[in-house]
């Protein structure tokens, strides 16, 4: 999933930022107190702490970042889960390029 979105947001003209990936949600918490990126993109499932996990431990950290879900499925009660905790849109397969170009452009004003 991780090369999949990289491709796409290489695709959608947001090749040339740095990202940084992580494996599962603790690393990713750690990459994120370390770095306090622009945006987080997130996997709804993965190990040890998923995606709305994750989420939720930056908002009790008091950290202030924008955060999206790229994730396998987008069912309406994690859509609406999603929006309660804070996440700014929830991406679901199959996607394309435009559809990551368009939730990023609407985040970064483009």
């Amino acid at each position: 999933m991780r090369l999949i979105v990289r491709r796409a947001l290489k695709e959608a003209g947001y090749g040339r930022e740095t990202i940084a990936e992580a494996t599962n949600g603790d690393e990713a918490f750690g990459l994120i107190q370390a770095d306090c990126p622009d945006i987080v993109l997130c996997d709804w499932n993965m190990p040890v702490t998923n995606g709305i996990e994750l989420l939720e431990k930056i908002t009790s950290a008091g950290l202030k970042l924008k955060f999206g879900f790229v994730t396998s499925e987008g069912t309406p009660e994690m859509r609406a889960r999603a929006e309660a905790a804070g996440a700014k849109f929830l991406i679901a397969k199959p996607f394309t390029a435009d559809d990551i170009q368009t939730a990023l452009d609407k985040e970064f004003g483009r």
